[in-house]
């Protein structure tokens, strides 16, 4: 399934339960030799909520939560049967999300999810204790980006760039994931402002590299827009895979994001 692009392999851990997750994701997520995706997410029961959530990225790293697969999770859930609830609430590691599904014709077109309350990534400049990264200078390979670390329950870098082809994604992404400030690595977001209401992105996301999307990466770049007071509360994120609305509700401090979830094949793969 994918959401924007961003594509994962999704079990059923109920049906098929699956030892070494860590290992099985980095294999299948081979585009050569195995199934071909960003990752590997594993849907199960829960006790605090409707369902539960473990993500896998490429790279076998297990990641705190992801947007564009609870919005997948939503549509699978829904459209396998396993619920015919429209209001579905998921267990993740950064806590229970709450899903809105869009249904049209029979299934899900497009979920909204309650992505919670963005806050500082706090970061540790010089050993002296973490503080927040709000337009701050970072510098690689002799290069200095003005940045603004945001924690979606993960954490994210978002920096705005006059224009957004010129960056080099693929040499400066792995830098700034691995940077000194950053021990547990990073993801990447590179921003350029089309409207007040409109920001083109693209990702480089910790474990897994360049990918189509990122949800929460979405919903980090459009609390930076508005943070810093580039844009609206509400903001389209145009990225490689596809556009998100993210709406941040500054009442609740919520952040909520809607966008589609679409199944790509359903098959078997032996273990």
């Amino acid at each position: 399934m994918h959401g924007a692009g961003n594509d994962y392999i999704y079990i059923d851990t109920s049906k098929y339960p699956v030892g070494e997750p860590e290992k099985l994701s980095t294999e299948w997520s081979k585009y050569h030799t195995g199934i071909g995706s960003d990752g590997l997410v594993l849907i199960g029961p829960s006790e605090k909520a409707d369902f539960s959530m473990h993500i896998y990225n490429a790279d076998g790293s297990e990641a705190m939560m992801c947007g564009n697969a609870t919005r997948c999770i939503g549509k699978y859930v829904y459209d396998y049967g396993l619920t015919d609830k429209t209001e579905v609430s998921l267990e993740t590691l950064s806590g229970i999300k709450h899903l809105t599904l869009h249904i049209k014709e029979g299934k899900v077109a497009e979920v909204t999810t309650e992505m919670g309350e963005p806050a500082p990534e706090l970061v540790n400049f010089a050993g002296n204790g973490k503080e927040e990264m709000i337009r701050q200078p970072i510098t690689v390979d002799g290069e200095t980006y003005i940045a603004t670390a945001i924690s979606m329950g993960n954490p994210h870098l978002v920096i705005f760039v006059e224009d957004i082809s010129q960056v080099e994604l693929e040499k400066t992404g792995p830098k700034l994931e691995n940077h000194p400030f950053f021990p547990d690595r990073i993801n990447i977001e590179f921003a350029q402002v089309l409207s007040d209401k409109k920001i083109r992105m693209r990702v480089w996301e910790r474990g897994s590299g360049i990918t189509m999307a990122c949800g929460t990466g979405a919903c980090a770049t459009a609390v930076a827009g508005k943070l810093l007071g580039k844009t609206e509360a509400v903001s389209e994120i145009v990225m490689d895979g596809g556009t998100l609305t993210i709406n941040w509700d500054q009442t609740t401090n919520k952040v909520l994001m809607t966008g589609p979830a679409a199944t790509v094949f359903d098959g078997e793969i032996d273990l």
